[in-house]
């Protein structure tokens, strides 16, 4: 069986990736740069080669992207599945455009990775899709898996003209869904227009839809053109489908079953080239049950249907899109970035927003103006914020000094809340990382089987001590708590063995440079 070919500079991932599909009895072949892969593919024999290429996005000495774009020209059939650190809209994207098998985003699930080499081991056709260029600035951010379901639902549908229905609460980002199904797509080069069906009188709004002719009803002084014909070859968004008017619907569905439509007043029949994109926040299955919603319209529109999550149900991107708006949110009042302490994102992270993602922009454009200080803490949120049962202090409030702190009355402990590190760190991390990322529990027990020291069971023990007693609260985030905590001291721990150089603390750690550049921005520990 030909192998599975991994390119990643990280040696950690390569390591565990490789240990993984060897116990799947995959065998692999690892590299370090795209350079190395064309090397090798030019000495390899024409019928040899890679099963499947699995290669990370950003890498020294080369593009995971260009790698794709290469191989594919050469080896056209083969599925290459790109991973990225970058968890943005464009990066998944860019990989799909590129004909990638699928996006990976890390930190990844071993389990279901191994899951989608061997369905990229059997799979012989990738899907097509629009070539995109990357932009500098993110259209949207998430990390969470729901999030990232969406960004490959965007990247499939890009060279797509098929009409999309995109449901989700009230400021959770459909228009941005909208704007990146239009902007990925043949069309991008022609109009997008939007329209809000719930904000115009029923009275006007056929006339916004369709335009009328001079004369049509009072005030009607001079035609006007709709905005179907001002989307002509582009895309029309329609938000808040769902209120629409009734007998307005059949019209909408005479447009979207042929293309024409007539303006008010108008005797001759238009027709417009547009690709229509709905939105709604409300249960559409539900309206036509009522009889408030046309069942053949909504079929008409429900071809393809995008989720977006509500904010409330990814968590995990508070913190990220947090700092993003409070750094786009400097830039537009033009003034010096503010910064946000650990416990303040702890607390943000645990409100419920019933605004989704529009309400913590508002809540990072008010610390912009409302903060006192440079460091945003806990006591400058916004009273709904602070007031709210839902976002809890918790363990939070103890700091993260004492979590993983020497276990043994000589202090020589792995991690210290010193910021030591003792000689056998690097091995124990290592361990600690394997248990972690393939998914096995780290126990005291299963430690000393592998043969780890007394210090490293004392730590194993006090954070399994730790984690019963978090568990207890009846709190249901514990994993991500302590997993933060455990990083965070992990990487102070290296730093201050090495005076603050950060690749050589990647490579003390077990760690590629890009990751730990990541972990330090994701964590807040270069905003200290």
């Amino acid at each position: 069986m030909k192998p599975i070919w991994i390119v990643d500079d990280d040696q950690s991932i390569r390591f565990v990736l490789e240990k993984a599909l060897l116990r799947e009895g995959l065998p692999t072949r690892s590299f370090t740069n795209p350079r190395e892969v064309l090397k090798a593919l030019d000495s390899e024999d024409p019928q040899g080669g890679p099963q499947v290429l699995v290669s990370d996005i950003r890498m020294p000495g080369g593009s995971g992207l260009d790698l794709l774009a290469t191989i594919k020209q050469r080896l056209p059939g083969l599925p290459v599945i790109i991973m990225t650190a970058f968890s943005d809209l464009d990066s998944a994207v860019s990989a799909f455009s590129s004909g990638a098998f699928e996006y990976l985003p890390k930190p990844f699930d071993l389990p279901k990775a191994i899951e989608l080499i061997r369905r990229a081991v059997g799979e012989s056709q990738r899907e097509e899709v629009t070539e995109e260029k990357m932009v500098d600035a993110p259209e949207m951010l998430g990390q969470a898996p729901a999030m990232q379901d969406v960004f490959r639902g965007i990247g499939r549908l890009a060279q797509s003209h098929v009409t999309v229905l995109i449901t989700g609460e009230s400021g959770s980002g459909k228009e941005l869904v909208a704007h990146a199904l239009h902007k990925h797509s043949p069309r991008a080069g022609q109009p997008f227009v939007a329209i809000n069906t719930a904000a115009i009188p029923k009275d006007l709004l056929e006339s916004e839809l369709f335009g009328h002719e001079r004369g049509a009803f009072t005030g009607a002084q001079a035609s006007r053109r709709g905005r179907f014909e001002q989307a002509d070859g582009g895309t029309l968004f329609l938000d808040e489908i769902g209120d629409m008017p009734f007998d307005l619907q059949t019209r909408l569905l005479r447009v979207l079953s042929d293309g024409n439509f007539y303006r008010v007043g108008g005797h001759s029949a238009v027709k417009a080239n547009v690709r229509v994109i709905a939105a709604t926040h409300q249960d559409l299955e539900q309206r036509v049950k009522e009889g408030v919603f046309r069942e053949d319209l909504f079929h008409r529109l429900n071809v393809i249907r995008l989720r977006l999550p509500a904010l409330r149900e990814r968590r995990e991107d508070v913190p990220m899109l947090a700092r993003y708006f409070l750094q786009r949110s400097a830039q537009q009042l033009g003034v010096e970035p503010k910064r946000i302490s650990d416990l303040a994102l702890e607390r943000l992270s645990h409100f419920r927003f019933p605004g989704n993602v529009r309400q913590l922009e508002n809540i990072c454009h008010w610390l912009t103006v409302m903060a006192p200080a440079q460091v945003i803490e806990v006591k400058d949120l916004p009273p709904e914020v602070l007031g709210s049962p839902d976002s809890l202090m918790g363990v939070a409030e103890q700091g993260a000094a004492g979590v993983l702190s020497a276990g043994s009355a000589t202090g020589a402990g792995v991690l210290s809340s010193a910021g030591g590190i003792s000689a056998r760190a690097g091995d124990d991390s290592l361990m600690a990382l394997e248990a972690l990322v393939l998914g096995s529990p780290a126990t005291p027990m299963s430690m000393a089987a592998a043969g780890a020291t007394p210090a490293s069971l004392a730590w194993e023990a006090g954070l399994e001590q730790e984690a019963l007693a978090l568990l207890a609260t009846g709190r249901t985030d514990v994993w991500d708590v302590l997993t933060r905590r455990f990083e965070t001291s992990l990487i102070q721990a290296a730093l201050a063995v090495t005076r603050g150089r950060r690749i050589e603390a990647a490579q003390k750690l077990g760690i590629g440079r890009n990751t730990i550049t990541r972990k330090i921005q994701e964590l807040g520990l270069d905003e200290a």
